[in-house]
């Protein structure tokens, strides 16, 4: 299956706001198959720990900052809905 956008997760091990995040875009993914998903922890590169320590939660989609913190899953599945037209 080929995959028409990639969402990556930008988290950090016990962060509550990281946990709450996933739940959100792991739901809304179900409706957009052909998404891929990524995590990656901001504990494991330094580049995205001097960028986003203060911002995690973070969900890149295409490699563009969507949002931080709180993620709204219909802010998501709209952004997710043109990406993948």
């Amino acid at each position: 299956m080929s995959h028409s956008a990639e969402l990556t997760l930008l988290s950090r091990p016990g962060c509550h706001l990281c946990d709450t995040a996933r739940g959100v875009v792991t739901e809304v993914l179900t409706e957009y198959p052909t998404v891929a998903m990524r995590e990656l922890s901001i504990d494991d590169d330094a580049d995205l720990h001097d960028t986003y320590a203060e911002d995690i939660p973070v969900v890149l989609i295409n490699g563009k900052v969507h949002n931080y913190w709180r993620i709204d899953p219909v802010r998501l599945r709209a952004a997710l809905t043109k990406e993948t037209a």
